[in-house]
C-alpha cells in the first residue's frame, strides 16, 4: 500500500484492569505501523465480555495513552455500543447456514477430548452437536468450519512470516455467542474492523492463533482481510505471557520515555532519542518505517 492510500490500523485493549508494559508493545506498535504509513490510527475498547470488565479502566487506558503520547485521530469505538452490528453479522451467518446451536458443556467437551487424545485425534472441537442438539437444550452458537482442503488457511504476517492453520483439525466449530449470552471475541473483532474499515491489524502474537478463524468469518461475511502483524509476546520471569493474569503492574504514567523506550527495545528498535515524546516518536517512527514501510 502507498503512504497515505487510506491505511487505517487500531489498538483494541481489554479494559479489564490498566494498561501494563505487555500492552504498551502491542499500542506502540499499532501506533508506529500507522504513523509509518501515514494513516489513521483508532482506539477501540473491547468490553464485549461484560462479566471481565472493570469499572473505570476504559477511562484509565485512554489517559495512559494520551499521558504516553498517543491518541485516537477518531472517537473511540466501544464494543458495548455494538450489540445491534454483532447480531446482523450473527443473523446473516444464520441465514447461510453456518451457524448451529450447541448444547455441550465444558466438561462434556473436555471429556470428549479426553478420549479424543486416547485415539490420538484431534484435540479440536469434536463437532458433538453439528447434526443436532440430542434432546440437549442449546447452550452457545457455534461457527462450522469446512473441511478437508477448505478448512486450511494460509496467510503471510509481516513479522511473523507464512502462516498456516487447518480449522478442523486444530480448532474445529468455534463459538460465535457465549452460553453466557455474551457475543464471542472472534465475531466481535471481524465485525469491528469490517464497519470502522482497518486495513491493517498489528497486535501480539498471543492472537496468532486466532487469526485463521477471523480470515474464514471474513470470507463467510463478505468483508476485506486486513493485512496482519503479530508482535513478540512480552514474558514474565517465568516465561509466562506478561497479563493481569500473570502479575503484570500498572505503567508508571509519570515516566512515559522510560516504559516507551522498552518497548521499543522489544521490538527491536535501537538506538532510541529520549529527550522528549516529540523526538522518541520520530526516532521510533522512522526506524519503524525502514523495517516494515511504507
Amino acid at each position: 500500500m502507498t503512504a497515505g492510500q487510506g491505511y487505517r490500523g487500531r489498538f483494541a485493549p481489554s479494559p479489564t484492569g490498566p494498561l501494563h508494559f505487555g500492552s504498551l508493545v502491542s499500542a506502540l506498535a499499532s501506533f508506529l505501523d500507522a504513523r509509518a504509513h501515514r494513516g489513521t490510527w483508532l482506539v477501540r475498547i473491547e468490553d464485549v465480555d461484560g462479566p471481565r470488565t472493570v469499572a473505570g479502566a476504559a477511562d484509565d487506558i485512554l489517559e495512559t495513552l494520551r499521558r504516553f503520547g498517543m491518541h485516537s485521530d477518531e472517537k473511540p469505538v466501544w464494543q458495548s455500543e455494538r450489540e445491534d452490528a454483532y447480531q446482523r453479522a450473527f443473523n446473516q451467518l444464520l441465514s447461510a447456514g453456518f451457524v448451529f446451536p450447541c448444547g455441550c458443556t465444558r466438561r462434556e467437551i473436555a471429556d470428549s477430548l479426553a478420549h479424543a487424545h486416547l485415539r490420538h485425534a484431534t484435540l479440536a472441537y469434536p463437532g458433538t452437536c453439528r447434526d443436532g442438539l440430542h434432546g440437549k437444550p442449546p447452550r452457545a452458537w457455534r461457527m462450522r468450519v469446512p473441511d478437508g482442503d477448505a478448512a486450511i488457511f494460509t496467510f503471510e504476517d509481516r513479522w511473523q512470516g507464512t502462516q498456516t492453520q487447518d480449522l478442523a483439525t486444530e480448532v474445529g466449530d468455534f463459538v460465535l455467542k457465549r452460553a453466557d449470552g455474551e457475543w464471542a471475541y472472534q465475531l466481535a473483532v471481524v465485525v469491528d474492523d469490517a464497519d470502522c474499515g482497518i486495513t491493517h491489524v498489528v497486535r501480539g502474537a498471543d492472537l496468532l492463533d486466532s487469526t485463521a478463524r477471523q480470515i474464514y468469518l471474513q470470507r463467510c461475511l463478505d468483508v476485506p482481510t486486513p493485512v496482519y502483524l503479530h508482535v513478540p509476546v512480552v514474558e514474565n520471569d517465568h516465561g509466562e505471557k506478561l497479563s493481569k493474569q500473570t502479575g503484570a503492574t500498572a505503567l508508571d504514567t509519570a515516566k512515559p520515555l522510560a516504559a516507551l523506550t522498552q518497548a521499543a527495545r522489544h521490538l527491536s528498535l535501537e538506538p532510541l532519542s529520549a529527550g522528549s515524546l516529540e523526538a522518541f516518536f520520530l526516532d521510533a517512527t522512522t526506524q519503524w518505517a525502514r523495517r516494515f514501510g511504507p
